[in-house]
């Protein structure tokens, strides 16, 4: 039996939603999300994310004007029962009276599905979310790992087309989170079902999302791939909410941002008298002093794993957070170099 739904085409079109107190929680927003596609909301709290997703779910109507389709019919006005979606809450929303297996079935049980395909299916996504032997547990008998991936279950058991995920990590601890993150990843791919995944954790967004849709204020700031967003932030908020971001203020001359410790290269827009740039912490490499357009001294090294994070006075407007492999001998007071390839250099729009 396969248990993977038939992934569905979403688009929401100039949906916008006003409550009757007359907060605005979005404005007016169209976007298209392919069939199979892994979206996801990311931003702070109260930017909106969570009301697009209760709008596509059908737990909110658009104002007026505001359309939802899926594979290109209105299903403005159907309401969640009949919208085949499924949906996973931060709390699980699992039923206490119930048994594992019986929590996962709900949902066909009400379809009418039979009694032996019921068993069967449940079976299959027990081994698929690795909760087997848990099958007959009462929900107060369960981790919260065990319990995220009891109701994960349940939402993929009726086969939607679209699966939508309010934040559904963000009440376990890190190590666990990590953990499901990955699992979750794995189970997404191996389903095919349409996912719009909400979450203020970058983390999840980059390990999870084909497309990141970036929000702020109630509007969408950036769509793309992670790459893009990464790479190719629209603004600073982008650039700033998505990883580690070093933002440089600068004059700007004959194609070089001029700092305090240096002249450096950048790619993109050169002819504005000041610019606001973005370098990445990665980007930056440690050389010899005088082997790089930059030289400063180094303020603080701290060991995180994989590479060490320097913070560098000196070389810019502000210290530069710079991220150097473990091999490298580096202490504080040391003056160091510091070389950075044009492409690196992300000139953000002014903010006037």
């Amino acid at each position: 039996m396969n248990v993977a739904g038939h992934g569905a085409s979403v688009r929401i079109e100039s949906c916008g939603k006003t409550f009757a107190d007359g907060t605005r929680a979005l404005d007016p927003a169209t976007l298209d999300i392919a069939r199979g596609e892994t979206l996801v909301l990311l931003g702070p709290s109260g930017c909106g994310k969570t009301t697009m997703l209760r709008i596509i779910a059908g737990l909110e109507l658009p104002d007026a004007g505001g359309k939802v389709l899926f594979d290109g019919k209105d299903v403005t006005s159907v309401p969640i029962e009949r919208r085949n979606v499924g949906m996973v809450f931060q709390s699980y929303a699992l039923f206490p009276n119930m048994t594992v297996a019986e929590n996962i079935g709900y949902g066909l049980k009400i379809r009418g599905v039979a009694r032996n395909e019921r068993s069967a299916r449940v079976a299959e996504l027990v081994a698929l979310t690795n909760i087997s032997g848990l099958e007959n547990r009462r929900i107060d008998q369960l981790s919260g790992g065990q319990r995220q991936r009891v109701a994960l279950a349940r939402a993929v058991a009726i086969r939607p087309g679209i699966l939508l995920l309010d934040e559904p990590l963000t009440a376990l601890d890190a190590a666990l989170r990590d953990r499901l993150r990955s699992e979750l990843n794995r189970l997404l791919r191996a389903l095919g079902i349409t996912t719009i995944y909400v979450t203020h954790d970058q983390a999840e967004a980059m390990e999870l999302g084909d497309r990141i849709v970036v929000m702020r204020k109630g509007a969408i700031a950036q769509i793309g791939t992670l790459r893009d967003v990464y790479f190719a932030p629209k603004d600073r908020f982008v650039a700033e909410f998505i990883g580690a971001a070093n933002i440089v203020e600068a004059p700007m001359e004959g194609g070089d941002l001029v700092l305090p410790g240096g002249r450096l290269p950048v790619s993109g827009e050169t002819s504005v008298a000041k610019a606001i740039a973005m370098i990445r912490p990665e980007t930056i490499r440690v050389v010899e002093p005088g082997r790089g357009p930059l030289s400063g001294i180094i303020d603080t090294v701290s060991f995180v794993g994989d590479r060490q994070r320097l913070v560098v006075s000196g070389a810019s407007t502000r210290p530069l957070n710079v991220d150097a492999p473990n091999t490298i001998q580096a202490r504080a007071g040391d003056r160091i170099g510091l070389s950075i390839a044009a492409e690196a250099v992300r000139v953000l729009p002014s903010e006037d």
